[in-house]
């Protein structure tokens, strides 16, 4: 791109619009800071202490799997992020919320800026209406994403127009896609949905090759090149997964195909009009009404909207592909072949946003030929679906539904007090929670027995099962859940379920605690962080050492020790 194009693309006053319109979008973060409301599932529960802790434990790089001791006395270092991981850097330079508030930034601007070079080069024409190309990139811009991808979603267009741009003009392509190419993995996932984006870029790659007979070596390299960034950037990870035989992660116990054909075939539907928790599109009232009724009009008019139809019906495909991974069919295959258990080929669902909003471009592409009243219906259309969006931003969501913001979540002043009390280094001690997530205290620096990973010894899945053996026997739900994922190495109360979050507006005692507290010894525990009362604590081998409160805090924390 010269600087000439350049000055022009600039100088779209509906780029600008754009911009200023996802500038309001991330205010809240610099508005409220610490005090601003963001997701807690995945998110506060889980990633932004997995990138504090490596960034405060001296071991963002090592050559081995060294164990971590701030969970689980010895949490394996590859079931933490990268040390290639941008992420993860942000949180060495800032404090959180400001890494958290720059990651956010970067996923938007590139999300904006990807689909619109992807759509006006290589979907719609140069001529298209900015309602259409600025518009469609602005609602992908603002999706609610999994807020920890990054560029794991939302940088798929970007790589898209990379790859496309660099099929084309091979060697010749500019200078700004290789150093994309070379950018993008380190702000990305490869494990979660790059693996499935270039295996889709390798094969048309091969198609390319099959149909003209010729050699795109420079197509070829940049798959190449961008495949071997991620295996270099996810080193330990793959190490750990394919050459350590002395680790044996959880997940070989992992029993994810359990759902029946009936509920496959809902959740393929559910999945289809709603997405998934860190993929959804927001495509059911307006974006699949648009494209059927596109479909509709452009057979009328004797047109075979042949990309739009495939589109659909490739992400009514890989719907089903999602729901069915899980059907209790595949169950016998997944046994007897590991890396079917270990990895979730499902997870190809998460290319489903960027497909929907290129089918919506052509969609109002087809509309927009309706002369004025299709140009007015279009023009309504962005609006509509990006105030939708615009209504779904972490603050606004989030503090509808009242869950802690993130400064009330982590409470710092709280376990302060807790930990003076306590008067030890907390590394001389381990401590579990009940009633709340323990990333809580992982993140104000206490060492935890029970954590939320993707990965950790199942050895240690088995010994931390004697601990709440008790519990899970009171509910087969939790026990189906602990049992055939793990994932969640929670003091599951059956009382509690699947909740994990008991304030102190919420905090009714919990009548009878059927932990094993000898085997909680036996693991090296020291003390129990409950939200609630333990009305047996004395039965089961516990002395409630103090009750915490803050007026700032949400939590009301009861110290038990273990006699």
């Amino acid at each position: 791109m010269s600087f000439k194009a350049f000055s022009n693309f600039m100088h779209n006053k509906w780029i600008w619009v754009g911009c200023l319109v996802l500038l309001a979008y991330l205010s809240p973060y610099v508005i409220y800071g610490e005090d601003v409301h963001i997701r807690v599932h995945d998110n506060m529960d889980s990633n932004i202490v997995w990138y504090k802790v490596l960034a405060e434990s001296g071991s963002i790089f090592t050559l081995t799997d060294v164990p971590l001791p701030y969970a689980i006395d010895g949490l394996p270092r590859s079931a933490l992020p990268s040390a290639f991981d941008a992420a993860l850097w942000l949180h060495v330079l800032f404090e959180p919320i400001t890494a958290y508030t720059i990651s956010q930034t970067i996923m938007r601007f590139a999300a904006f800026f990807g689909m619109y070079l992807l759509l006006t080069r290589f979907i719609v024409k140069k001529e298209t209406t900015p309602w259409i190309t600025v518009g469609v990139s602005l609602a992908f811009a603002m999706l609610p994403y999994w807020p920890s991808g990054v560029l794991s979603i939302a940088g798929m267009p970007l790589a898209l127009y990379v790859f496309l741009m660099i099929r084309k003009y091979r060697t010749e392509a500019p200078k700004h896609t290789w150093i994309l190419l070379c950018l993008i993995p380190f702000f990305a996932n490869f494990v979660l949905s790059f693996v499935f984006f270039l295996a889709v870029i390798g094969l048309l790659w091969l198609i390319d090759w099959i149909r003209n007979k010729k050699w795109n070596g420079a197509f070829f390299a940049a798959i190449a090149i961008m495949a071997g960034i991620f295996v270099m950037k996810d080193y330990l990870l793959i190490t750990s997964m394919f050459f350590d035989d002395s680790f044996t992660s959880h997940r070989e116990e992992l029993e994810l195909s359990g759902n029946t054909f009936e509920r496959s075939y809902e959740l393929a539907w559910e999945n289809f009009l709603y997405g998934h928790t860190h993929d959804e599109a927001v495509q059911a009232y307006i974006i699949i009404p648009v494209i059927l009724i596109a479909i509709l009009l452009a057979l009328f008019k004797n047109r075979q909207p042949k990309w739009l139809f495939t589109l659909f019906l490739i992400n009514l495909a890989l719907s089903f592909w999602y729901a069915f991974w899980y059907w209790e069919g595949w169950q016998p295959l997944k046994e007897s072949i590991s890396v079917l258990n270990t990895f979730n080929f499902a997870r190809i669902h998460f290319m489903d946003p960027p497909i929907w909003y290129i089918a919506f471009a052509l969609a109002l592409l087809i509309l927009w030929q309706l002369k004025k009243v299709g140009k007015v219906l279009v023009a309504v259309l962005i609006i509509w679906q990006s105030i939708l969006l615009f209504g779904q931003a972490e603050e606004f969501k989030y503090r509808e539904v009242n869950t802690p913001t993130f400064k009330e979540f982590y409470s710092e002043d709280l376990f302060t007090s807790i930990q003076d009390y306590i008067g030890e280094d907390p590394s001389d001690y381990r401590v579990v929670s009940i009633g709340l997530h323990p990333t809580i205290a992982q993140f104000n620096g206490f060492y935890t027995l029970d954590t939320y990973n993707n990965s950790f010894p199942l050895d240690y899945k088995h010994r931390f099962r004697e601990v709440i053996a008790g519990e899970l026997d009171k509910s087969p739900t939790l026990e189906h859940y602990f049992d055939t994922w793990g994932g969640r190495l929670y003091m599951y109360v059956a009382e509690h379920g699947k909740d994990y979050m008991y304030t102190k507006n919420k905090n009714e005692p919990i009548q009878d605690l059927a932990i094993d507290t000898d085997a909680l010894k036996d693991l090296g525990g020291d003390y129990i962080l409950s939200a609630v009362p333990i009305e047996n604590a004395e039965d089961i081998g516990l002395s409630l050492e103090e009750t915490f409160e803050d007026q700032d805090s949400p939590w009301e924390i009861h110290l038990y020790s273990l006699l």
